[in-house]
């Protein structure tokens, strides 16, 4: 259950009009949207994350076991594709990064059904249910496009082969968001253009504070701000990068309907969370803790703040050398072709 919404914009340029005013008017009265600058200084810490490599992989295992993707990984690639609309370029080929966990792929073959669409995933469990859900019955329309999907590793992608590059609810899961940025940027053609969302470090704070109060080791590991992943952008070689972000507050009727999505979701991939096994009384303790946060209507709520990006890749500057030479006769031409002052 989606309770409301909190809209926040990160736009550098005029040129992002078009953006904030479709956000405005999707927010509505009852949500609101800030707009706020890009900040453009250097990096005050590495890109690397604190995360766990062994358990963000232990996800991804149980993942390619599920019947679906997480519910809300849905929910925002929904919501993703709906910006879609908003951007002029038709993409001849569509580069899906994760797809299966990032639940957009049908979403995608609506919005561009003549793009060919290829598949990018982490493991390669991920990567034959992929092929699997690719090749459709020989009674079905589908498997006269089969053909146009392509599956593949991370570093299968070729260098300038794709328009657009769609990374949903997957870049939370990354060690050095930089690289894969870097790694996008490659992907894409001149004029091509990278969406992506993930979860925000916003997400789930009561659930933070409720570890804290109980003297426990963190619940998740920490996610980026969206402030860092625009220049995180920038840097990778992306040219007018928006960034906007929103609050999804979700509730559940139990305190296990709620660990049950939590785990649908992944994880706890803190390097720092408890090493050992957990006993039936810390699993008492958490369940009642979590009771505890319920409202006057016995739900739980907790918030979840995701983050939107979207940049095109601009063509490639020339290089300016540290010294210019200017003939003579060229400057008197410069000098001769200024007005006079008036």
């Amino acid at each position: 259950m989606v309770a409301g919404r909190t809209h926040r914009l990160l736009a550098p340029t005029a040129a992002h009009r078009a953006l904030a005013g479709y956000l405005l008017e999707q927010a509505g009265e009852k949500h609101r949207v800030n707009i706020l600058p890009l900040s453009m200084s250097e990096p005050s810490a590495p890109t690397t994350r604190h995360l766990d490599v062994m358990n963000v992989r232990a996800c991804l295992t149980r993942l390619a076991r599920a019947d679906e993707a997480p519910w809300l990984h849905g929910e925002v690639a929904r919501r993703m594709a709906e910006r879609l609309s908003i951007i002029r370029a038709k993409p001849e080929v569509v580069l899906d990064w994760w797809s299966f966990g990032g639940a957009g792929s049908s979403l995608l073959t609506q919005a561009y059904p003549a793009a060919r669409h290829h598949v990018v995933e982490p493991t390669e469990a991920l990567q034959a249910r992929s092929r699997q859900a690719a090749h459709a019955p020989w009674w079905s329309a589908r498997r006269w496009r089969a053909a146009a999907v392509q599956v593949m590793a991370p570093d299968e992608v070729s260098p300038a082969s794709v328009q657009l590059v769609w990374a949903n609810m997957m870049l939370h899961a990354s060690v050095d968001p930089a690289v894969l940025m870097a790694r996008w940027q490659r992907a894409l053609t001149v004029d091509g253009f990278v969406m992506f969302s993930c979860l925000g470090p916003g997400s789930l704070r009561d659930l933070h504070q409720l570890y804290q109060r109980l003297g426990w080791p963190p619940p998740m590991a920490d996610f980026v701000d969206m402030h860092d992943l625009g220049d995180m952008l920038v840097r990778a070689g992306f040219a007018d990068p928006v960034m906007d972000q929103e609050v999804l507050t979700l509730s559940w009727d139990s305190p296990q309907a709620l660990l049950r999505e939590l785990r649908n979701l992944g994880a706890n991939a803190s390097p720092d969370r408890f090493a050992g096994l957990r006993t039936p009384r810390w699993r008492e303790q958490l369940l009642a803790g979590l009771a505890s946060l319920a409202a006057p209507d016995g739900r739980i709520y907790l918030r979840f703040e995701v983050a939107y990006g979207h940049a095109f890749k601009a063509a490639p500057r020339p290089l300016v050398s540290a010294e210019t030479t200017v003939s003579l006769d060229d400057m008197r031409a410069m000098v001769r072709t200024k007005s006079p002052p008036t």
